[in-house]
């Protein structure tokens, strides 16, 4: 297919993905917030967070009928990490039912402490239970359908689970920290782009690079990278490594009127010497201000002349 031929496609798609943006602006947080503990790392909850836009914003043709986009999106994400724990072979559990009434609990269980445990204590389908009814309020009836069980299956599992939580000592350890060192050439990276240094910069990407902006483009060449995303240069911010959430990343930082702000995540990975693999987190608002809030820093919320966030 010619690329003459390609250009109204993917401007009609750029399209509706700024329209399906708008939609669910006021989903996107608690989604978020939903798959970093399903998954148990704000790392993994990232990824099933693109996947979960991707999925929905390439599957919603086939619905034919009136969709409740916030309980679609939840039904997605569920579905999506529930599959990927089957492909690893994980137990994602079996909800059963129980005899006994789905009354509502009265009790003070502490939530954020809770969900702290989730991911260690039980199956998927069982922490996607807890969250979806106890966290973002879904009747039973839509969770059993979000999860493919029966409503007294979700009454008898959240009753198990309280149960469970009610009588753990929450004595959690810390955050595992990876093996981390710092690596030559992200330091040189580091250096270059300080400096605004972009031949320099540039040198350290391979040819063949893969350069991605999560749910913003894609570049599969250092030429391609020439000619887009650094087509008017380095923007002239700091870069400096930070240790968030376990990772070791860059953070690019901007001044404002505020002091310091978060332009920007990333992280590399390097193969005989070259960078064969950049991600960029600057297009992902709710990671973007979930990480701020880590750091202590700011983030930046408008980000000429793509972004508004305000």
């Amino acid at each position: 297919m010619s690329e003459q031929t390609m250009n109204p496609l993917y401007e009609s798609s750029r399209e509706l993905r700024q329209h399906f943006d708008h939609l669910i602006s006021d989903y996107g947080e608690g989604l978020w917030n939903y798959c970093r503990y399903l998954t148990g790392s704000p790392w993994d909850g990232e990824d099933l967070y693109q996947e979960t836009m991707l999925k929905v914003l390439g599957g919603l043709y086939q619905r034919w009928h009136p969709t409740n986009l916030q309980s679609y999106l939840y039904r997605i994400a569920t579905n999506t990490w529930i599959d990927h724990c089957r492909r690893e072979k994980r137990n994602v559990g079996e909800l059963l039912e129980e005899d006994f009434p789905s009354v509502e609990f009265a009790d003070n269980l502490d939530l954020e402490e809770a969900l702290k445990v989730l991911f260690h204590l039980f199956t998927p389908r069982q922490t996607a239970v807890f969250l979806l009814t106890e966290i973002f309020q879904f009747h039973a009836e839509e969770v059993a359908s979000m999860v493919k069980t029966t409503p007294g299956a979700i009454y008898a599992t959240r009753r198990r689970m309280r149960e469970k939580l009610k009588n753990y000592d929450f004595r959690w350890k810390t955050e595992q920290t990876e093996n981390l060192h710092k690596n030559e050439v992200i330091q040189a990276y580091i250096k270059a782009f300080n400096e605004g240094n972009l031949e320099g910069l540039l040198a350290l990407i391979s040819d063949h690079a893969h350069y991605e902006a999560s749910l913003g483009f894609l570049e599969v060449t250092k030429e391609e990278i020439r000619n887009g995303s650094m087509y008017y240069g380095l923007p002239g911010h700091k870069a400096k490594e930070f240790i968030l959430w376990g990772k070791l990343v860059i953070v690019v930082v901007a001044e404002s009127e505020n002091g310091p702000v978060i332009h920007d995540i990333q992280y590399q990975e390097v193969e005989n010497d070259k960078i064969v693999y950049h991600r960029s987190y600057f297009f992902r608002r709710e990671f973007i201000e979930a990480a701020a809030k880590e750091l202590g820093i700011l983030p930046q919320l408008v980000k000429e002349p793509s972004i508004n966030w305000y």
